[in-house]
């Protein structure tokens, strides 16, 4: 039968004692991390930059290793943490009084869509598929792209949308799973389609196939303008 050494199990080589010192490191650098974040702002805390997200993991590395290693005083991380809220303070003030290091730092924010297609050079340098942005755009009542006149990607990675008013609304491309799917090549009938790769919508009159004016693509999703449902 397998005999288990429970002590070891629950606590490797330390002593139950240092259970008491884990909790009191612990509740301690609780509060160090609360007086942290506190210092860094609420814009530090409720919607992070690249930047911030940075800090952030750093400030975490620093706290972990305290709370468990009976080697590491508790004055290491707390120099730890005043370098980085200094530094954060230091780069906040520097790209609040320099565009360009603003921009290196936080990145600039990014058009999407502009007049119901895609801004297709933008797009391409984000790592940003279709389906996902379709789904965020999905999450707010829209259901294809003559809804939008513009969407603007923020440096937080949040969707800025501006829409069409309703008699405003033209033909767009879907986003709908059920009909973006339905891509075709060969066109059998006359009507509105959208480029399933650029958005633009042309009136196509002749039948077969046929190649976008814009990005020379040759699959064609029917195009529909309905109104948004709120």
């Amino acid at each position: 039968m397998l005999a288990i050494d429970w002590k070891q199990f629950l606590i490797g080589e330390e002593n139950f004692e240092f259970l008491l010192e884990i909790a009191l490191r612990t509740f301690i650098m609780y509060f160090i991390i609360l007086v942290g974040l506190r210092l860094l702002g609420k814009r530090g805390v409720r919607q992070l930059s690249v930047f911030e997200l940075v800090v952030i993991i750093s400030l975490g590395s620093a706290a972990g290793d305290p709370m468990f290693y009976k080697e590491i005083g508790l004055l290491i991380p707390i120099v730890i943490f005043l370098v980085i809220v200094g530094a954060y303070r230091f780069t906040t003030y520097l790209t609040a009084k320099n565009d360009k290091i603003d921009d290196l730092i936080e990145g600039k924010c990014v058009y999407l869509v502009r007049d119901g297609v895609f801004n297709i050079n933008d797009f391409k340098k984000e790592a940003l598929a279709k389906d996902e942005f379709f789904a965020d755009l999905r999450q707010q009542g829209i259901s294809h792209l003559g809804q939008i006149e513009i969407t603007i990607l923020e440096t937080s990675g949040s969707l800025s949308v501006y829409l069409y008013p309703d008699e405003a609304v033209k033909f767009g491309l879907p986003i709908l799973p059920d009909l973006f799917e339905k891509k075709i090549k060969l066109i059998a009938i006359e009507d509105y389609y959208a480029c399933s790769f650029c958005g633009v919508v042309e009136e196509i009159h002749i039948m077969g196939k046929h190649s976008c004016k814009r990005c020379k693509n040759e699959e064609w999703v029917k195009a529909i303008d309905r109104c948004r449902v709120r």
